[in-house]
């Protein structure tokens, strides 16, 4: 081989070997890059899941303070329809009594429940009281039942109270007392179970 010849050869086998160390330097970076290239993904994948759900918290609570809200609202509402609505019911309970004031069972009733306080006083005196617009009524009441009714300074819309002093017992049989009991106790229920 001439000199010539063997130059030629190392020639080709330097660059030979040049290319196989580049080719391998280039497949490491490669590869390299590609392994970084996919960390990046996965940090970015990550990322984008965690702000994700930090909007998703974010929106659901900003969702369930406007229901909460809204809810309020409703229930302000509703008790505003509600007192309106029982103011309107107990406005017309106390035009029926009113009514039933002036009918002749009405007597017949005062007479009943004087009756009833009698019973429970036995031997003791009893003072029964009638309402001013009932005065009318004092002398049939008397006749009736032996007693004579004193007429009341406080209106208690209908009714007696009979006070027993040596039981120390008030008999309250007063319009005023059941109206102001049952508009105390009246409360809306509603829905399948109140239906």
């Amino acid at each position: 081989m001439t000199t010539e010849e063997k130059l030629q050869h190392f020639y080709e086998v330097s660059m030979d070997t040049a290319r196989e160390e580049a080719t391998k330097v280039l497949d490491e970076y490669k590869a390299a890059l590609e392994t970084e290239m996919e960390r990046h993904k996965q940090e970015k994948q990550a990322a984008s899941e965690s702000q994700f759900k930090i909007d998703s918290d974010n929106a659901a609570r900003e969702i369930n303070k406007a229901l909460s809200a809204e809810h309020l609202h409703i229930k302000r509402k509703l008790s505003k329809k509600q007192q309106k609505l029982k103011e309107s019911i107990f406005a017309e309970v106390e035009e029926l009594l009113d009514d039933f004031s002036k009918k002749p069972e009405y007597t017949d009733w005062l007479e009943d429940k004087i009756k009833q306080s009698l019973e429970i006083a036995e031997n003791d005196s009893v003072q029964i009281y009638l309402t001013a617009k009932d005065s009318a009524k004092a002398e049939e009441l008397t006749k009736r039942t032996g007693i004579t009714p004193l007429i009341s300074e406080t209106d208690f819309l209908g009714g007696i109270r009979a006070v027993i002093p040596e039981k120390n017992i008030l008999i309250d049989n007063t319009f005023l007392t059941a109206f102001e009991n049952e508009k105390e106790r009246f409360n809306f229920d509603g829905g399948f179970t109140h239906e």
